[in-house]
């Protein structure tokens, strides 16, 4: 490429660039989330899809994990099987360490098992248009960072997508609190029925395991899960739903902060972190409306 037409290329992306920063930023500092509205036509709320939300009743209470798709298909396609399969149901937290992971879902209990079933390829990495991310967090000359819904995730610069003309960004899921990625054993395709929820935030562990969610309510469970490789007394997923799945008179709403209040939780938490500020730094407010 001559230098002539370099320039224009720069300026070009430079005008895309400051464009779609703009997009994405939010004009107010703080927000103060409604915990007493009970609909998800409030503009602070959104409700989760029940087909995309997994809910697990533990015998330390209930958890409810929005999945999306859009960053791991396969996977989430597998655990909607296992889970209908009752595969699921019963089975122990079977290595839980303070301060990282929680770990469950393989048939024998133990790490490395599995179902019938194939493994799976991994998906640790995914391309998603940038223009379909409402809430990023942060630009830098080597990243971006945002959400997809409740999910963080990172990807490689926004200059990257636009340069390459295809909007795409090569993304991945980020390992803070409560996210919940696919276990697997040595090989990176050998994924099949095991669940990671994260106790803490471990970013070494981004681009190396499959990310399908995160853990929108129930928190407060996963760290009560009691310690211990494998614990003395561990606890069980009692039953494993996909929140379809349950009657229509028995299924709650499940809202999490809407679009609107992310960009600004986003901010504040932006403002108050300063030089600090990470996307694992924002909080996800959520709630659930029972079923009348």
């Amino acid at each position: 490429m001559s230098p002539n037409h370099i320039a224009p290329q720069l300026l070009k992306l430079s005008l895309l660039l400051a464009t779609a920063f703009a997009l994405h930023s939010s004009a107010s500092a703080s927000v103060a989330i409604d915990k007493t509205a009970n609909t998800a036509s409030d503009s602070q709320w959104r409700a989760l899809d029940p087909e995309q939300t997994l809910v697990i009743d533990t015998n330390k209470g209930r958890m409810i994990i929005e999945m999306r798709p859009e960053m791991a298909p396969k996977a989430i396609e597998r655990i909607k099987l296992v889970t209908r399969e009752k595969i699921y149901d019963g089975l122990q937290f079977h290595r839980v360490i303070a301060k990282f992971v929680a770990q469950t879902g393989n048939p024998n209990n133990k790490d490395g098992g599995g179902t019938s079933y194939p493994n799976l390829a991994g998906e640790m990495m995914f391309r998603l248009p940038y223009q379909s991310v409402t809430n990023f967090a942060a630009h830098s000359s080597d990243a971006s960072t945002g959400f997809i819904g409740s999910v963080p995730f990172q990807s490689l610069p926004m200059a990257d997508a636009i340069a390459r003309n295809n909007g795409n960004l090569r993304s991945w899921g980020a390992h803070c609190t409560g996210v919940a990625g696919m276990g697997r054993n040595e090989p990176r395709d050998s994924a099949n029925s095991e669940l990671y929820f994260m106790l803490d935030a471990s970013r070494r562990l981004d681009r190396d395991y499959t990310v399908f969610g995160r853990v929108v309510i129930g928190l407060d469970v996963l760290m009560s899960i009691k310690f211990g490789e494998p614990p003395s007394d561990p606890d069980l997923m009692k039953q494993v739903r996909i929140l379809s799945d349950i009657p229509v008179n028995e299924r709650p709403q499940v809202l999490v902060a809407s679009e609107t209040a992310m960009k600004q939780l986003i901010d504040q938490t932006r403002e108050k972190k300063g030089a600090d500020f990470s996307v694992c730094d924002v909080p996800i407010p959520a709630k659930v409306i029972p079923a009348k």
